[in-house]
């Protein structure tokens, strides 16, 4: 099923590895990425459940637009272990025009796609998705 705003459709892996991370934390993150030619979107990188903060933020182009989804472990003000799954869209203003046409159209679809994403980020810098963001986000 192609997105009717940006024809773009998912590829069946996108959903698979998302139900692993956010079912049997499999993953620590995941890098997706629009494959023009093909017209849809398909996993690029899976981050291991070790792999920290900053290795997925080095997993992001610095020139490119991405998607990603980061399950991030906190522990509350009570003492509890907590979990949320972040959604970010991933748009340097480096990065080319009609790519971040093509992220910001398609991304809702997507983003129903992936069923359980509790927060969602819009990035266009490092700065905009920090630790420290992330931490006041997950409260």
């Amino acid at each position: 099923m192609a997105n009717a705003a940006s024809g773009m459709a998912v590829h069946d892996d996108c959903k698979l590895k998302f139900l692993e991370l956010k079912a049997k934390r499999t993953y620590r993150f995941i890098v997706f990425k629009i494959e023009e030619k093909q017209k849809q979107v398909v996993v690029e990188k899976l981050g291991e459940p070790t792999d920290s903060y900053e290795a997925f933020t080095a997993s992001l182009p610095a020139d490119e637009c991405r998607y990603a989804v980061y399950d991030f472990d906190f522990v509350t003000s009570e003492n509890c272990q907590k979990s949320r799954i972040f959604f970010i869209a991933w748009s340097p203003d480096t990065s080319k025009v009609r790519s971040k046409m093509i992220y910001a159209s398609s991304k809702d679809r997507f983003k129903r796609e992936l069923d359980g994403i509790q927060v969602e980020l819009q990035a266009t810098d490092p700065t905009e998705m920090g630790l420290d963001v992330i931490r006041s986000r997950a409260n």
